[in-house]
């Protein structure tokens, strides 16, 4: 695969680097990166910045703590820094990974969209949730893109939060410089159940996810591979027989999946979508259904069927509190000693990329970045994911050709929701927004009327957090 387009090259060259982490009170991402810094080759300040400051100084306290562990090999330091333009000033390298309290926010998405008959699975990146929490997100981003623009223009910018390709698109929207990075894990837990395969399935009992590359395309969550190989050895064979087996052939009931993780991953979709089209999907099932919206049919009984369960608003109420959450940590119990800490390195790719742009080892992984021929049929300019080249001052997008037809409409059809609600955030046009909510292929199992009244439901719902949107002025709102 050649180079489709290059990035403005921005080395993060430093013995020093400087980190500015918006959302730097992040219950999940932030207790990993503390560790994977603490294990790296580079050193560094890390300003943390959260609208809620107690969070920042909690995980300020706890980076500090990680570093008087035996074990660091770096040198890093932490602080909490209550401005935002003094937390980026200067900075070399952006962190992006904010949420606001899921009581407010997740609970009402998932809740009020089930009432009116869509049965969410995850309800996060794309759907009326997804297009919610952006609407929610967007402008905070817009404003972080112009800070950015004026406090460190040259700073690369990497984004996890999501709905990644919405924010990480307004991010470019607001300010089309910018040095932005959209990244997931999901397209690594893939490559992980992949090695398993190889492993188990494949004749290959040494296989380690570090062995897999993939070609992958597609938009975040929504994501495809059309070549995959183990350590050069081709898998497309071996993946075509196998979605024949039994094992990739299951169904399941809701009794089967009553004390499962909301986050298992039985690939069960993947297959399906595999033998239909041809590719295969490479993101968790739980997030592929809200895509391939057809898999959410019949509510519980259907998501089910596929091994899929739903991530209800009772799990996502918890998020906030990490002593409850079974997704996020709570660092606070390991430096009191309540519970044991082990300093371990993470999965995560961002190190992987801050050391190569500093002029380390050149990599390859999976970002999030605006198409610039990278991925044929789409339409340039939205924030697409493929592999991409990290080197000395330049993440490198790598050509990933194009979809089938169906598959490509499948994306498509997102990308144009996606742009249709970064479009509308322009000026706050609520009424834009709208029909991007209507064309989403989720709201469009509704009427246009029963659509009309989820989306001022959920505006209802969830006021406080969208007022840099002309709510006063919205035509669809005029009843409400």
């Amino acid at each position: 695969m050649e180079a489709a387009s290059t990035k403005r090259s921005q080395q993060a060259e430093s013995d020093d680097l400087t980190i500015a982490y918006v959302g730097g009170g992040s219950r999940e991402w932030f207790p990993k990166l503390a560790q994977d810094l603490a294990l790296s080759g580079v050193d560094g300040t890390m300003r943390l910045y959260d609208h809620y400051p107690e969070s920042a100084e909690r995980n300020a306290k706890f980076g500090n703590w990680v570093q008087n562990r035996d074990e660091v090999t770096a040198d890093w330091t932490y602080e909490a820094i209550e401005d935002e333009d003094e937390a980026l000033d200067g900075a070399d390298v952006v962190i992006l990974s904010t949420q606001f309290d899921p009581l407010e926010t997740f609970v009402p998405d998932l809740d009020i969209t089930k009432d009116h008959g869509i049965y969410h699975a995850v309800g996060a990146t794309i759907g009326p949730g997804g297009i919610f929490r952006a609407m929610r997100t967007i402008p905070d981003y817009r404003r972080i893109a112009a800070r950015v623009r004026e406090n460190c223009p040259d700073a690369w910018v990497f984004n996890f939060t999501n709905p990644v390709h919405f924010v990480t698109r307004a991010l470019y929207d607001e300010y089309p410089d910018i040095n932005a990075v959209g990244l997931c894990h999901e397209v690594i837990h893939a490559r992980e159940h992949l090695a398993e395969l190889a492993r188990e399935e494949f004749g290959m009992p040494d296989a380690e996810m570090s062995d897999i590359s993939v070609n992958v395309k597609g938009i975040n969550h929504f994501t495809w591979v059309d070549e995959a190989y183990c350590d050069g050895t081709d898998l497309w064979p071996d993946l075509e027989e196998f979605a024949q087996s039994e094992q990739a052939n299951r169904t399941f009931t809701s009794e089967d999946l009553e004390d499962v993780s909301p986050f298992n991953d039985e690939w069960q979709v993947s297959w399906e979508l595999f033998r239909r089209f041809g590719v295969l999907p490479f993101a968790g099932d739980r997030h592929i259904v809200e895509y391939a919206t057809s898999f959410l049919q019949n509510g519980k009984e259907g998501l089910n069927r596929w091994g899929v369960k739903r991530t209800g608003s009772d799990f996502r109420a918890k998020h906030w509190d990490p002593s409850e959450s079974e997704q996020t940590t709570d660092v606070t119990a390991w430096m009191d000693g309540e519970e044991e800490f082990e300093l371990e390195a993470s999965n995560e790719a961002f190190l992987n990329i801050l050391e190569g742009l500093n002029g380390g080892e050149r990599f390859v992984t999976n970002v999030n970045m605006p198409n610039r021929g990278q991925m044929e049929g789409i339409e340039h300019g939205t924030v697409v994911e493929t592999n991409a080249v990290v080197s000395a001052g330049e993440i490198k997008p790598l050509s990933a050709g194009g979809f089938p037809r169906p598959v490509r409409s499948l994306v498509q059809r997102h990308v144009d929701t996606i742009e249709t609600v970064v479009e509308a955030s322009r000026d706050g046009d609520v009424d834009k927004a709208f029909e991007g909510f209507l064309i989403d292929p989720q709201v469009q199992t509704l009427q246009t009327e029963e659509a009309e009244e989820l989306f001022t439901d959920l505006v209802n719902a969830e006021r406080d957090y969208l007022a840099d949107w002309d709510l006063e002025g919205a035509r669809v709102l005029d009843d409400s």
